[in-house]
């Protein structure tokens, strides 16, 4: 199945600013309440050992993603561990709420973007359940960034354009009705645009469908890479790993020197 840049709706500048961030408190709910990023917990580590001091920029971090639960497990491991967590539109509510209960974890309040990351933000890049949302020209744009600065880079996919993958975003809207009342912090407006207007089901729905037909394959990321400006001065590794009934794609940048 050939990879199509649809749209989503949250990557649109109009679209309303609540209704993304519901969107993606529905993502970080998920991240954090189920182990689905686990398995990947060993590739975290090969960037972090890379460096001399163990930090983190997530990228597009949406509301947080799966942050909290994944920090419990890397800091019991990791000493002065920080993460710090970005976006283009970021929601500093989240975020605040977050390094509230998790002293290490960090956020910053501006803009950043993927494609031209301020060189002062120094540590191993991680992006999760983001990088399809960049077209071909743009995903190359995230990469080169990383190897002009030599930082390693962890990019995570929690989808493909499989038929499995396919039909999990087609009955997404299920679980956002099974799960918004969990949510926190608990919102009225959350409950409105879930049950009795449900655009939130619906946005997530297109969206999921979306992000699976967007998502690069193996041999399209090994593609990125090989036209890359000195794409050879990093070790890259790509694979499918097991995450529950799914899989995460993920591909992991480091610097050779």
């Amino acid at each position: 199945m050939k990879r199509i840049q649809l749209f989503e709706w949250e990557d649109l500048n109009w679209f309303p600013r609540f209704l993304r961030d519901y969107e993606r408190d529905f993502l970080s709910f998920l991240g954090n309440v189920t182990p689905m990023y686990e398995p990947i917990l060993p590739i975290i580590m090969k960037g972090l050992i890379k460096l001399p001091q163990p930090q983190i920029i997530d990228l597009g971090s949406g509301s947080g993603g799966g942050w909290f639960r994944l920090n419990q497990i890397l800091k019991s491991q990791i000493e002065n561990l920080k993460i710090n967590l970005s976006d283009y539109f970021p929601n500093e509510k989240a975020f605040k709420k977050i390094n509230e209960l998790q002293e290490n974890i960090n956020y910053i309040t501006y803009p950043v973007d993927a494609r031209d990351v301020p060189e002062n933000l120094k540590g191993l890049r991680t992006l999760f359940l983001t990088f399809h949302h960049f077209n071909p020209s743009d995903a190359s744009k995230i990469l080169q960034n990383a190897v002009d600065q030599q930082c390693p880079i962890a990019i995570f996919e929690g989808q493909d354009r499989s038929l499995k993958s396919l039909f999990a975003m087609f009955i997404s809207p299920i679980t956002v009705l099974l799960v918004t009342p969990f949510i926190r912090p608990f919102k009225w407006k959350r409950l409105l645009f879930t049950y009795l207007l449900p655009i939130i089901p619906l946005i997530i729905w297109w969206d999921g469908l979306v992000s699976s037909f967007r998502t690069y394959s193996l041999s399209e990321m090994e593609n990125l890479i090989k036209n890359l400006k000195n794409g050879d001065q990093m070790n890259w590794e790509m694979a499918k790993v097991k995450s529950g009934p799914g899989i995460i794609i993920y591909l992991l940048g480091l610097p050779k020197r």
